[in-house]
């Protein structure tokens, strides 16, 4: 089985690119993050055109996820309400970040975790205790069956120095400050598994670049997009790669899919 996530930065400006790779990389799972389109509106029949369901969690022009599969899905649920109750998940559930379903027996978690905006900033404070509330949503669903969680997403997150181009002054930078890190990691103490770093030691390797900069042409990027998965599916994984071409297209993504293998 296959499993893949890609933020898109917009599904109906990146249809085409994402429906291509699809068919030349024909996942089980594909998790989209950043669809930027409420649900009405999502483009589903050209996924099921090509053999896929679609099931989705959006907003008008921000955040939105997706989970797009060649089996049907069960115990599909959008936010974290649904596993944790409205007094936990307050308003955590108005920006469209969460979406979760069962295939086989594995549960797949699509998310977008907050970017944080700047340092301190209200935006800041509001990426911290999203990530408290993730933690206890993860922990509820491994209570459940099936216990195999494969956690996808853009963390907005570089968990250590060697997944930035340059960390010089990453103190002060968002997605790699102590704090963010630290909450990223009370997460990961769960016993969750980063797989592409069970199959990749070294450095070098992101999965976006910042358009602004033009990151992309000097590979000045970061590793932010994860695929952590519990401890009995990381046994099953066999590779773990961040695919780059989609990121070479015109007008692309600033981020690029990262997928799994799995026995």
């Amino acid at each position: 089985m296959k499993i893949a996530t890609w933020n898109v930065n917009s599904i109906r400006t990146r249809l085409e690119q994402v429906t291509n790779w699809l068919q030349e990389n024909p996942v089980d799972v594909l998790c989209l993050q950043e669809t930027k389109v409420v649900d009405e509106l999502f483009p589903i029949a050209p996924f099921e055109t090509l053999g896929y369901q679609a099931y989705i969690s959006g907003q008008k022009s921000y955040n939105g996820v997706a989970l797009i599969s060649r089996q049907p899905l069960t115990e599909v649920s959008q936010g974290f309400a649904p596993i944790l109750g409205e007094n936990i998940a307050g308003n955590f559930d108005e920006q469209k970040r969460v979406i979760t379903g069962v295939i086989g027996d594995i549960r797949v978690v699509n998310l977008y975790v907050p970017n944080g905006s700047a340092v301190a900033s209200e935006k800041y404070e509001y990426k911290l205790k999203w990530l408290i509330v993730l933690r206890e949503y993860l922990q509820n669903l491994l209570g459940k069956t099936p216990s195999n969680l494969c956690i996808c997403g853009d963390f907005n997150v570089a968990l250590e120095d060697i997944d930035i181009h340059n960390p010089k002054g990453r103190e002060t930078k968002i997605m790699a400050t102590d704090l963010e890190r630290q909450a990223l990691q009370t997460v990961l103490e769960l016993g969750l598994i980063d797989v592409f770093r069970k199959f990749t030691s070294e450095g070098g390797h992101y999965s976006w670049w910042d358009y602004r900069t033009g990151g992309f042409k000097g590979n000045r990027g970061w590793r932010i997009d994860h695929i952590y998965l519990t401890p009995g599916l990381s046994d099953r994984a066999t590779n773990s790669t961040i695919d780059t071409a989609p990121r070479k297209l015109t007008q692309p993504s600033d981020h690029a899919p990262v997928i799994v293998t799995l026995e």
